[in-house]
């Protein structure tokens, strides 16, 4: 018989991707944070608002770039679309192949920050840094599919909102409110407020303190993930 009830092991898993998924939508609202502040209102994760601006930006709406947003968007989709080719072939939930990928997206958030602390008023760097970054959250948000934590996808809070609202009016009570829904909600809004903090300090630092939590995330995923994959025997 087994050494304890499986859903025990399942439970705990639920858990540890949920909280993990939650640490990088801070990460997410942190970005997003430099992004529209340091980088002439872009978004980095956030791609719904940088195809409202850019819709603006192309009617000729003064002050708003075209460039950069665009930048932005086909990077993000191009490092969404790769990180999902990459992840297909592997299993589901925590794998090597994920940590693969959150190792290459943590590396080019770190990487920016490097960028901008040496040339934080280059145009071309300004750039790289734009799509660098982008393309990071498209590999973190596909990341966040292939864990599958529900109303928790790392880079938008949008329809999460709207699922909130709607079983908090329906069926008010404290489970409707207090949830992953909200946790997510308050974990980009917190997230935002710290990264606004630092462009005060200094842009880089803003993805220095992005790529650290997405390193932490990365370890303590790998290695929860391999000590429950094993943490199940059998005897007969």
């Amino acid at each position: 018989m087994s050494e304890r009830p499986p859903d025990v092991g399942v439970d705990r898993e639920a858990t540890r991707n949920l909280a993990l998924m939650l640490v990088l939508t801070f990460a997410t609202g942190v970005v997003d944070a430099g992004g529209f502040l340091g980088f002439d209102t872009v978004f980095l994760g956030n791609m719904t608002g940088n195809v409202l601006i850019l819709g603006m930006g192309a009617a000729g709406a003064d002050g708003l770039p075209v460039f950069s947003l665009a930048l932005a968007l086909i990077a993000f989709i191009v490092g969404a679309g790769i990180a999902s080719l990459f992840l297909r072939s592997g299993r589901r939930g925590w794998s090597p192949r994920l940590t693969a990928v959150l190792v290459v997206s943590a590396s080019l958030v770190a990487g920016t920050s490097v960028l901008v602390w040496l040339q934080p008023t280059e145009h071309v760097a300004v750039m790289f840094a734009i799509g660098m970054t982008a393309g990071a959250m498209g590999m973190q948000a596909a990341v966040a599919r292939n864990i599958g934590v529900a109303d928790v996808t790392t880079v938008v809070v949008t329809s999460t909102i709207t699922a909130w609202a709607i079983d908090m009016f329906a069926r008010p009570s404290r489970a409707t409110i207090l949830n992953r829904r909200l946790a997510a909600i308050v974990t980009i809004l917190v997230g935002a407020l710290v990264g606004a903090l630092l462009v005060k300090v200094a842009l880089w630092s803003v993805f220095a303190v992005a790529a650290g939590v997405s390193a932490v995330v990365v370890v303590c995923g790998h290695v929860l993930a391999s000590a429950g994959s094993g943490g199940i025997t059998r005897t007969s």
